[in-house]
């Protein structure tokens, strides 16, 4: 059965998150020590004892998250069969591209560290935000992004399109209060303020995409054994080059998560695992798919899902 392997982003983690695995096997607990070793401070303390908003801040929660989700990955891999595409949620396409071969872990444990900096100094805290919406058609939420960016002479785009229920906005300020008093004139059934210290994913992270570039210029990057899914347009890559643009493009574009999943299934994928912390990525594969068989493996327990999804 051909098995997709999905990686979660930003938002997913919490303190000792990966901790069993640690304990348990030499071979995660090697990539833990790896992260600390790389970034020269002990990242593996915050993600095991934190304290929840050290583990928050985006760069440190960047590289906690992508090196959960490797730990993990070294464990069941070999179980896995017939893997034919990865793809990762926003800094999970780094995972993605890890598992793929396309990049030493090291290098892009440091990589996503800087990404997480880059990020937050784009724009200052408290003068960008993001908003998710829930039950609205596309067309709505672009036409009330565009009539309150206009109205507010600021920015309100689209950041990630999880699923047709859920849509995630990101934004100057003004635009996202805006939103929030005007939605339900959209045919939107809910909007709900996220508590994130940045505007992801939007034209406001156009100056980290530009540090991104030029810290990737000196980054190894080789052609992937199997193919991840990119955030950017959806489809499926890789080719060196092509990998290391989509991760500067990803920073300041949407997250086409829905049309990325619709199109590993069309490709013939029968199933997907989670790797890493929570099960956000299975809770939106329901959304959208709910035929196609999803597990997620977060901890030890989970492990027993594998045979059950006879991969």
């Amino acid at each position: 059965m051909s098995t997709g392997v999905i990686f979660p982003g930003q938002g997913s983690q919490y303190v000792g998150m990966g901790k069993d695995f640690y304990d348990s096997y030499q071979a995660a607990k090697a990539i833990f020590e790896k992260a600390d070793s790389a970034l020269g401070f002990s990242l593996s303390d915050i993600i095991f004892n934190g304290p929840e908003e050290t583990l928050t801040l985006t760069y440190n929660a960047q590289p906690a998250l992508l090196t959960t989700s490797i730990a993990i990955f070294e464990i069941i891999k070999d179980k896995i069969y017939n893997i034919t595409g990865y793809a990762g949620h926003s800094l999970g396409e780094y995972t993605a591209v890890v598992a793929a071969g396309g990049m030493a872990f090291e290098d892009a444990v440091k990589a996503v560290h800087n990404r997480g900096k880059f990020m937050q100094e784009a724009v200052p805290v408290g003068a960008g935000g993001m908003l998710a919406v829930i039950g609205a058609k596309r067309d709505s939420i672009l036409q009330m992004c565009e009539d309150i960016s206009k109205e507010t002479q600021s920015i309100l785009e689209p950041a990630n399109f999880n699923s047709s229920a859920q849509t995630v906005l990101a934004g100057n300020m003004q635009a996202i209060e805006m939103a929030l008093e005007k939605y339900r004139g959209y045919g939107i059934k809910r909007a709900i303020k996220l508590p994130v210290s940045a505007p992801f994913h939007c034209s406001l992270m156009k100056p980290a995409a530009e540090n991104m570039q030029n810290y990737l210029k000196d980054v190894n990057v080789n052609d992937l054994n199997t193919p991840v899914y990119s955030n950017v347009d959806a489809k499926k890559e890789k080719n060196s080059e092509t990998v290391r643009e989509n991760f500067v493009k990803q920073i300041a574009s949407p997250v086409l998560w829905e049309d990325l999943i619709s199109n590993m299934i069309e490709d013939g994928t029968k199933s997907f695992i989670e790797v890493g912390a929570g099960s956000v990525l299975t809770g939106l594969m329901k959304k959208i798919d709910r035929k196609i068989n999803c597990i997620n493996i977060s901890g030890i327990g989970d492990l027993g899902k594998l045979e059950d999804l006879n991969v």
